[in-house]
Parts: C-alpha cells; sequence; structure tokens
C-alpha cells in the first residue's frame, strides 16, 4: 500500500491576504475555489505546488472550527495534513481497528475522504483520500479537492516545485510519530539531530512528516513545511518586501515556517 502527500491546508483569518502573499513569494496561482467548504462557515482556494496543493481555508461566520483552531494556536497557521492513498479499504480498516475517531467521511463518483480526529492521532488533522478512476494515481493526476483534472493550468514552477516535507511539532514528538506510523503502516527513519535528540520522520512517497518539540510557544500542530525551490534568489528578494523573511532558508507566511530546500 503506498501514501503520498498530496495536499496541505492552511488556515487564516483573513483568505485574500494570505493569497496576495503566496502569489508575491512563492509564485503560485489559484486553480480551484471549493463552494462546497461554505457549508461550513469557509470560505478556501487552492494553489499548485508542483503536482501537490497547498489549500488555505478562513471562517466567513462565528463558531467554525477553523475559527476556534485559530483561537486556539494563536493566529494563522498549518491546520491538516492530507494524503493520497491507493487503496482506501485497507486504510478505513486499519483506522477502525486502532479505534480512531473520524471527523468527516464521503464518497463520490471519483474520490474517497476520511479526515481522521487530531485527538486520536496527535499533532494535526491527518486525512487519507483516494482519487478514484483512470489516471487517479498518476504523478499529475486529477484530484477532486481541486476541482478534478483542470489544476495544471495554475500550475507554476518558476519558483518552487514540490512540497517535500511537512513539520508537525508536538509536546512528546516519538509519541506522536509512533501513532502516526502506527496508522499509515510505515516505519518511521531517523531524522537529522535536534537538541533532543534525533527528529523522527515518516516516509511517504516522494516526501515525509517530520515531528519536532515545540518550540514557537504556539502549541501542537503543523508549524512548517519544506519548499523544493527553483529560484531562491526570487522568493527571498519578495519574501523582503512582504516582511516574511527569516533567513535565507525560510520564509514565514500564513503562521508557517517555509523552509527553502
Amino acid at each position: 500500500m503506498r501514501l503520498r502527500l498530496r495536499q496541505i491546508a492552511l488556515v487564516a483569518e483573513k483568505l485574500e491576504p494570505v493569497l496576495d502573499d503566496l502569489r508575491a513569494v512563492l509564485g503560485l496561482e489559484v486553480c480551484y475555489r471549493d463552494p462546497g467548504v461554505e457549508r461550513f462557515g469557509l470560505e478556501n482556494a487552492l494553489l499548485p505546488i508542483g503536482n501537490q496543493f497547498v489549500e488555505v481555508v478562513a471562517p466567513i461566520q462565528s463558531n467554525t472550527a477553523g475559527g476556534r483552531y485559530l483561537e486556539r494556536r494563536g493566529g494563522d497557521g498549518g491546520y491538516m495534513v492530507i494524503t493520497q492513498c491507493d487503496d482506501h479499504g485497507p486504510r478505513r480498516r486499519r483506522v477502525e481497528e486502532l479505534g480512531i475517531r473520524i471527523v468527516t467521511q464521503f464518497t463520490t463518483e471519483h474520490f474517497r475522504n476520511m479526515q481522521l480526529h487530531p485527538k486520536d492521532t496527535g499533532g494535526s488533522f491527518f486525512e487519507i483520500d483516494q482519487q478514484l478512476g483512470a489516471g487517479g494515481w498518476d504523478v499529475d493526476g486529477p484530484w477532486e479537492p481541486a476541482g478534478g483534472g483542470g489544476w495544471k493550468g495554475a500550475q507554476r514552477l518558476d519558483r518552487v516545485t514540490a512540497i517535500r516535507a511537512a513539520e508537525i511539532q508536538s509536546p512528546d514528538p516519538a509519541s506522536t510519530a509512533a501513532r502516526w506510523s502506527e496508522i499509515a503502516e510505515i516505519p518511521l527513519e531517523k531524522g537529522p539531530a535536534s537538541v533532543s535528540g534525533a527528529v523522527p520522520v515518516l516516509p511517504f512517497d516522494g516526501a515525509a512528516v517530520r515531528f519536532v518539540a515545540i518550540e514557537d510557544g504556539r502549541g501542537e500542530g503543523l508549524g512548517g513545511i519544506d519548499l523544493r525551490v527553483a529560484d531562491r534568489g526570487a522568493v527571498l528578494t519578495a519574501a523582503r518586501r512582504r516582511g516574511a523573511y527569516r533567513t535565507d532558508d525560510q520564509v514565514y507566511l500564513c503562521g508557517m515556517r517555509m523552509n527553502l530546500v
């Protein structure tokens, strides 16, 4: 069974300013806005990064799950790690065996969705989906949350070309990593050493999830992503103009550490 990192979801107090930052700094373009998220009191937009996606959601009414998450984590930031599997049935059975609650689930003609409860996974929302039909597992294949197969018209590769890793911060990185490994049925690897020891890494197809200690005072959650860059100079120049520059290896957008690799 295979699992790939296909989408990262961010949550913001206001949608359009974040989209402006992502366009200006990373050179991204919106491929799709899903009218269906309005039923959750949200608006959204998806932007391709290579053949993966970053989604930004923002509340448009009070007392939404997204709004509560913003309050809990003190502002804009990471929200969900969304993966694509090649066979949903065994994934669903594994979740049931482990007693993990499912927050949302649905099946359409071309898609199966399963979003796991973060209190049972730790770290962040962990979603496991399957794109059905012809080309569903193709590298550049369709992705229903991004509107299906038309997303490549918005693909921009001048500055960033892929999401290489997601970074989840946790009060107990080893325990959280072990839980995600148990769910994914993928053995952990050891990443670079930190002050607290080797960083546990969960390898997916072409990307990974890294589990680190909390050092920014914002609590548990998705704190960063690694981006493969094609034009570091252009990214850094734009980041300085937008007040998003951290170092020559990192920019800060939507409350997220975006590491340039």
